[in-house]
């Protein structure tokens, strides 16, 4: 038996993509132990509650291993905790981080499956300048590393296109004072508003731009918003979205078609809706089992060291050719129409 640990926050910002998270977790776990196992053994999944702090995420991992009960960690976690994890985990067992991130990672005994906030702001960005003649931007997010220094990448992106950033906020968690934000976007007469608020949070501030009638008038742009978030953010609020991402559910591609006919037969008709994050940990597991398949065992410097050069078994990104564990996928565009996605690019 090869126990998988689930790394995911149950309340907080976060929690809201717990349940996506624990769905297609299992649905690769369950699909693995039918027809292939890992390593020649059965993999059972164990979902352990991450907290919602770097100190409560390395503390509900550590024990686990230390107790010999998990042999791999798959993490869907905010980025804040992402550090602690590894220092709890200490090289231990391989340590597969699933969710699109603010890049530049030093830590090789992290794998990172997810895209980086290079990788999703380049397109849209040069979308925006191209076809929307944008060039005044509005930056707001979550104080914390992933917004942080998303919108630092995001300031260099827009300068180097000749365009500028008419102000800035970042915001503590639990924060409400929008108006004043709101204020400042107005006064700032930004073509382009770029939130990155975590989960619930981005709902919050979703609802309130589109309250105070901004939507209607200035451009939203962001990857921090996927399916979840827009089902908490409703068909009112989504007026001048537009997204990027690795994936979305309504992708029509051979590897998504295969992906949400399973999820859909194993979960019924209404499951957690598929969303980038929650799906990023089906592709943790499956990069996992790429990975430990092509190093012969789970020894962490052997799993690190394929990284890049084994093919998953399967996938739900990405085009209809095979994917390489680890390697950088296509982004997508798509502009929301009510809670509908039209793919744009």
């Amino acid at each position: 038996m090869i126990r998988i640990g689930l790394l995911i926050a149950q309340s907080g910002a976060s929690g809201i993509w717990a349940p996506s998270s624990e769905a297609c977790a299992r649905l690769a776990v369950e699909e693995i132990n039918a027809y292939y196992g890992l390593l020649g053994n059965e993999v059972e999944l164990t979902v352990i509650d991450a907290g919602q702090s770097p100190a409560s995420a390395a503390e509900a991992i550590d024990l686990p291993i230390e107790f010999d009960e998990i042999d791999a960690v798959v993490g869907m976690v905010p980025s804040y905790q992402r550090a602690s994890i590894s220092r709890a985990i200490a090289g231990r067992v391989p340590f597969i981080y699933t969710p699109q991130f603010e890049g530049r990672e030093r830590d090789r005994a992290i794998v990172t499956v997810g895209e980086t906030s290079h990788e999703l702001l380049e397109p849209g960005i040069d979308w925006l300048f191209e076809q929307k003649r944008a060039t005044r931007y509005y930056l707001c997010g979550n104080d914390y590393v992933w917004p942080r220094q998303t919108l630092a990448t995001a300031r260099r992106i827009i300068a180097a296109r000749g365009g500028e950033i008419v102000g800035e906020r970042i915001c503590p968690f639990g924060f409400e004072d929008y108006d004043s934000i709101f204020t400042e976007i107005r006064a700032s007469r930004a073509e382009v508003v770029v939130p990155y608020f975590l989960g619930a949070e981005a709902v919050l501030f979703n609802r309130a731009f589109a309250e105070t009638g901004l939507a209607a008038t200035t451009l939203r742009f962001s990857s921090a918003i996927d399916e979840t978030v827009l089902y908490g953010i409703g068909p009112d609020a989504t007026e001048n979205l537009y997204l990027s991402s690795g994936y979305f559910g309504s992708l029509d591609s051979r590897n998504n078609q295969g992906f949400l006919e399973r999820y859909h037969s194993r979960f019924g008709e209404t499951p957690p809706p598929a969303n980038a994050f929650g799906q990023s940990c089906y592709e943790g597991i499956y990069c996992l089992l790429a990975l430990a398949e092509a190093a012969g065992d789970l020894a962490v410097p052997a799993v690190v060291d394929r990284l890049g050069q084994t093919c998953q078994r399967k996938t739900a990104r990405g085009s209809d050719a095979p994917n390489i564990a680890g390697q950088r996928q296509q982004i997508h565009l798509a502009a929301v129409d009510g809670l509908e996605l039209r793919m744009i690019r």
